[in-house]
């Protein structure tokens, strides 16, 4: 008798059950889904750190785990001169003194530069630290005119939408004091363009793939190196980063796809009245802590 007058409620109240036993389980998936996304992605970004570049490839694991270097690689003495205190401290302010000097130019002569100085500027460049010395660059110079056109143009023309479209308004008004735009006449202009490409790996002997760890720490060491050396040299340069060019500027220039550009950097004398910013570097209170 009772069901009978009240079996509406008994039915609502089973509906409403089952939904909430089935709402909870999926809940509880869905939490537990997220869980092990999180714990995938750390894990990815892990591995990622490990290897010093999220751009290495994924591949699967390699047969050949002997080491890149040979197993029974010889150790020499280390060739150093210590310098006294006096020396130490001169030496170290001389060339504080001189990188001080140095700034990005871009405004550039057409004068030519001796081959041999780039030359020399990069075999300093080489002599960088890298990730278990796979030294990871690939230092392409272009002082062909008919190569800087071609590089120009197609800088310029991603260069034009970059500033239009995808750099935004924050961005480009950051730029505005720099007087930057995406016209850039120094690719034609200096008589050599030196493009760094980062190795993510390269191939042994056997075929088998060989990881560059830490390739972009790597190139960045370098190409600071690079840029001291230019500057030692008596020469100017300007750091650009061609934004959305790399395969571009890759196929043009014919490098195989384990190469991804990291810099471009034209290279020369300054332009006559060339004009720089009036910029000042932040004191060492500012850049350094010390404990």
């Amino acid at each position: 008798m009772l069901f009978q007058l009240y079996w509406p409620y008994f039915v609502v109240g089973l509906v409403v059950y089952v939904v909430m036993r089935v709402g909870f389980a999926t809940l509880r998936g869905l939490k537990e889904k997220k869980r092990l996304g999180l714990a995938k992605k750390s894990d990815d970004l892990r591995q990622e750190d490990n290897s010093g570049s999220s751009d290495s490839e994924p591949s699967k694991e390699e047969d050949d785990t002997s080491p890149a270097l040979p197993e029974n690689l010889r150790h020499i003495p280390l060739n150093f001169e210590e310098l006294s205190k006096e020396e130490a401290v001169l030496k170290s302010n001389q060339f504080y003194e001189l990188m001080n000097k140095r700034r990005t130019v871009r405004h550039f002569s057409s004068k030519p530069v001796p081959k041999e100085v780039i030359y020399n500027i990069i075999k300093t460049a080489g002599t960088a630290p890298s990730g278990a010395h796979t030294q990871p660059w690939t230092y392409v110079v272009v002082s062909s005119p008919e190569m800087k056109q071609n590089i120009r143009e197609i800088i310029e023309d991603e260069e034009e939408i970059n500033y239009k479209k995808r750099m935004g308004k924050v961005w480009t008004t950051d730029l505005k004091p720099l007087k930057t735009n995406w016209i850039k006449e120094y690719l034609t202009d200096a008589p050599y363009l030196i493009l760094i490409f980062k190795q993510v790996y390269s191939y042994r002997e056997n075929g088998k793939k060989k990881l560059h760890y830490y390739n972009e720490q790597s190139v960045s060491i370098s190409a600071g190196i690079l840029l001291a050396a230019i500057h030692y040299a008596g020469l100017v340069s300007l750091t650009s980063t061609p934004l959305n060019c790399g395969p571009a500027l890759r196929n043009l220039l014919g490098r195989p796809s384990n190469e991804k550009l990291t810099l471009l950097l034209p290279v020369g004398y300054p332009a006559e009245n060339c004009l720089v910013p009036d910029l000042q570097r932040k004191p060492l209170d500012e850049i350094m802590i010390e404990f």
